[in-house]
């Protein structure tokens, strides 16, 4: 097997920690690996693989030989590239293994090989409304939003906004509902310019009304499943395994969480009964589910949020938990949440795009 350097970095051992395969994907910029055992193919494993051992409470530390699936399409040393190529198509592979009849890797295509388009289309399309909270402030941003508002700050060659309604629309997405209030006149200026090929529909705050206080003027304009966005966030994900996973549950709410992870610099001590030792780890590193801002709702919320008062979005998940009702929380990887609300966030963003500030 002489795999070349790029075929190697999606090389990974079953041996290896869940939370190396999550960091791996996040460093390569993909969300599907190889796993090899003595150089031999054993499977493959997804970040969908790991999402749903999150979901089911699976230790981080374990290996990821608790998650590898051996039912992954893949191609024989027989598959011509234009069979090869269908094959990639129809399940929106990331790339595609050749593995010979002794198991061993003799070649990896890659989507960026054979198609011309960047990334592939997500496989399930679904077309949900979908609401953009843009009505803050962005005091964190200061003195950018004193020009202007967060929702049109640069992301490269185009606006926060832009990139949001990007990442919806290739799902299937059409219709927005985007909250405005501060500099509400030049977000809907610019937007209405942009002969952008979307159903746009602007509501406005009277007032600061919290992150779901303005919720309350959709109850007639939103009666089915919708999705709910801060402005100041990218999530880079399959939205419609969000959307499965959400209906698989029956949940009321479910909340995009993205693992944060942080290392601690010392030794941790656990100590029990009359201050005896029970464990000690050595600089060990603890993860976080952290609120992304992104949401998936039924239509029913927009009734249990008080009208015209402030009200934020963790009000309502706390009403639905007081009542027993069904809420989520999907996991995404650390780096496919990108915060941009304030200076460090944003100009890390721009930077792993390649963009200056």
């Amino acid at each position: 097997m002489n795999l070349t350097e790029k075929q190697l970095e999606v090389v990974i051992n079953p041996e290896c920690s869940i939370l190396e395969a999550l960091k791996k994907m996040d460093l390569i910029k993909r969300k599907l690996l190889l796993v090899l055992e003595d150089k031999k193919y054993k499977g493959l494993l997804s970040i969908g693989d790991i999402q749903r051992g999150i979901i089911n409470n699976i230790e981080l530390s374990n290996p990821i030989s608790n998650l590898i699936r051996e039912d992954y399409i893949i191609a024989d040393s027989n598959s011509n590239v234009a069979h090869i190529k269908q094959m990639m198509y129809e399940i929106r592979a990331a790339f595609m293994p050749i593995v010979n009849e002794n198991n061993d890797v003799i070649n990896i295509y890659f989507w960026e090989d054979l198609f011309t388009i960047k990334e592939p289309v997500p496989l399930n399309q679904f077309n949900l409304p979908v609401v953009i909270m843009a009505g803050g402030f962005g005091t964190r941003l200061q003195p950018l939003t004193n020009v202007l508002p967060k929702p049109l700050i640069p992301i490269g060659e185009r606006t926060m906004l832009e990139e949001i309604f990007d990442r919806f629309g290739k799902h299937g997405c059409d219709q927005f509902f985007i909250s405005i209030n501060y500099k509400a006149e030049l977000i809907e200026f610019y937007l209405k310019n942009l002969g952008l090929p979307y159903d746009l529909n602007f509501f406005r705050e009277s007032k600061p009304m919290g992150t779901a206080g303005s919720l309350t003027l959709l109850r007639k304009h939103i009666n089915q499943t919708f999705i709910v966005s801060n402005c100041d966030i990218l999530i880079e994900q399959d939205y419609s395994e969000i959307l499965d996973y959400h209906r698989a549950h029956n949940n009321e709410i479910t909340i995009i969480a993205a693992l944060k992870h942080f290392p601690i610099a010392y030794g941790i001590i656990e100590t029990g009964e009359n201050g005896q030792l029970v464990d000690l780890k050595e600089k060990p590193e603890l993860t976080f589910k952290i609120n992304s801002g992104m949401y998936i709702l039924e239509p029913h919320l927009l009734e249990e949020i008080p009208e015209n008062d402030f009200f934020h979005i963790t009000q309502l998940i706390e009403k639905i938990r007081q009542r027993n009702g069904n809420i989520g929380v999907f996991p995404v990887s650390e780096n496919s949440w990108k915060d941009v609300g304030d200076w460090p966030e944003y100009k890390k963003v721009l930077s792993n795009n390649g963009f200056d500030i």
